[in-house]
């Protein structure tokens, strides 16, 4: 959220031991998520996505008891810029064109990975046409066995699977997604999170709107950052009245941010909300206006 207002490029590489890339069961969600559905948001503000990266040099899944890791992710963040841009994000999110996705094994057989795609496809190839999931397989990561008799032993970690699916709109800039690892306890089929991840990603779809929970906080957050100027987004109902949603609203309230204002979207039996942001102007001091 920060990297848009620096001075410079922002190049920040993420490894060690706590690095998990794979979506986690406590609600995180994976790496290809943040590049797919997120990074692409900050292309409404005006910041070039051409310029933005995030590349995956080892996967790591959260692994039995969730204490995996030894991921390594490089983020290349090369647009600044002073003000985001006033976003007008109201219209309608229109059809679902396209879905795209990456499934991913860490250190468990790559069938698993044919095995999730297929189960997947299989729940929504009879709606979309153009559906195209990538395929991706790791060896489990090396980690610090911790033993102190042996300082310099290595253990594997992070094992494990899961899979990612990114839904696109006919309307530009619109992007759903849904991401379902393996449980750390184990006992899923590859099959079986194929399948709910599919039926995960139609339901958040069914939500509406033109972004979904996982985006939302970055795009109202920006909004409240831009120029002063009132922006608008649709949001289905049951993102806005999330905890989190809320909990943002009054968080940005309390570091001086406008209200927003909520109406009801336009008569097209949606049930979607408008919500109004003014921004408050938190400018990049260290770029001259362009």
């Amino acid at each position: 959220m920060l990297a848009p207002f620096s001075k410079g490029p922002v190049h920040v590489r993420f490894e060690g031991e706590g690095v998990i890339t794979s979506a986690t069961e406590t609600g995180d969600v994976c790496v290809d998520t943040v590049r797919t559905a997120i990074l692409p948001l900050y292309e409404q503000f005006g910041i070039i996505g051409s310029k933005l990266e995030l590349r995956v040099l080892q996967r790591s899944c959260a692994g039995p008891g969730g204490k995996g890791g030894g991921g390594v992710v490089e983020l290349r963040f090369g647009s600044q810029v002073r003000l985001p841009k006033t976003l007008h994000l109201n219209r309608s999110p229109g059809k679902v064109k396209r879905i795209r996705g990456v499934a991913y094994c860490t250190g468990v057989a790559a069938s698993g990975n044919a095995r999730m795609i297929h189960a997947a496809r299989g729940v929504l190839n009879p709606l979309v046409s153009d559906v195209h999931v990538a395929a991706q397989y790791d060896q489990a990561p090396l980690v610090s066995s911790g033993d102190k008799s042996d300082l310099k032993g290595k253990k594997r970690t992070g094992i494990g699977f899961g899979l990612c699916l990114i839904a696109e709109s006919c309307s530009e800039g619109v992007i759903y997604s849904a991401d379902v690892p393996a449980p750390s306890q184990g006992g899923v089929t590859p099959e079986d999170i194929g399948k709910q991840c599919a039926y995960q990603l139609l339901e958040i779809i069914s939500q509406g709107g033109c972004v979904t929970r996982v985006g939302a906080p970055t795009v109202l957050t920006l909004m409240a950052m831009g120029s002063e100027d009132v922006g608008r987004v649709r949001l289905g109902r049951d993102v806005v009245a999330t905890e989190d949603i809320i909990g943002l609203g009054r968080d940005l309230k309390k570091f001086g941010a406008s209200s927003w204002g909520l109406r009801d979207g336009e008569d097209d039996g949606s049930g979607d909300i408008i919500v109004s942001v003014k921004g408050t102007g938190v400018g990049n001091v260290g770029r001259k206006i362009a």
